[in-house]
């Protein structure tokens, strides 16, 4: 499933973008991006722009969402850089319905640990969140607390997926089949913020059971420099 030895690691100096990629972020606000108004994170997450940064923030705590492009996108690169706080969950969505179905890059940090980013299935034919890729810790790759070069790509029908990470390859991945709803092969690129608070209780009506600590209070994912390429 992972041929990670097969690619060479892309430069993408941090501030910057590559050529031939075309920036779908323009730094100053979300025009030509929207927050789902129909997705099972939350509808009213605070996705706003700061000092050319798109912030990501529940609102209120416990309550997430996503923002996606206006436009749909089938094969395809996408650069960004992201900084988000520890103790949050979130990742970047590809060929994602407007309710939040399609591929996931998993970015979620815990603690003072660099994430552990793996490839998900959300809401696709396999069930509500499946792992599609071996999760990789990124120790030693990571930078903490600062931003960090992703590089993503997604390819075919049945989608092939690579990740790099501050120029490094972390995973090459080859899907079986395509598992996106209605057989899709195109859909948006979105940012999640995910909902449920710290320490929420999940039940409520059993004290005493906690979730894991999804998002803590105050806490952000930031992303900037977002931009893509499309592959014939």
């Amino acid at each position: 499933m992972c041929a990670c030895g097969s690619l060479v690691a892309q430069t993408t100096p941090v501030g910057s973008i590559p050529s031939g990629f075309t920036r779908i972020f323009n730094g100053r606000d979300l025009s030509g991006w929207h927050i789902s108004r129909s997705n099972h994170h939350g509808t009213v997450a605070n996705f706003h722009v700061e000092n050319s940064t798109i912030v990501a923030a529940q609102q209120p705590l416990g309550q997430g969402g996503i923002v996606l492009t206006n436009r749909k996108y089938r094969d395809f690169e996408l650069v960004l850089e992201a900084n988000p706080d520890h103790d949050t969950d979130g990742g970047i969505f590809l060929r994602s319905t407007e309710t939040g179905a399609g591929y996931q890059v998993d970015l979620t940090p815990r603690g003072e640990n660099a994430p552990v980013m793996t490839l998900v299935g959300e809401d696709l034919h396999l069930g509500p969140h499946t792992d599609l890729a071996e999760r990789r810790p990124t120790q030693g790759v990571w930078k903490l607390h600062d931003w960090n070069g992703v590089r993503i790509r997604i390819v075919g029908e049945a989608p092939r997926v690579t990740l790099w990470l501050n120029e490094i390859l972390i995973w090459d991945v080859q899907q079986a089949r395509n598992d996106l709803p209605a057989d899709a092969t195109e859909g948006m690129i979105a940012l999640q913020c995910h909902w449920n608070a710290w320490g929420a209780l999940d039940p409520p009506t059993k004290p005493g059971k906690y979730v894991s600590m999804l998002w803590r209070p105050a806490a952000v994912h930031r992303y900037r420099n977002i931009a893509v390429k499309e592959l014939k």
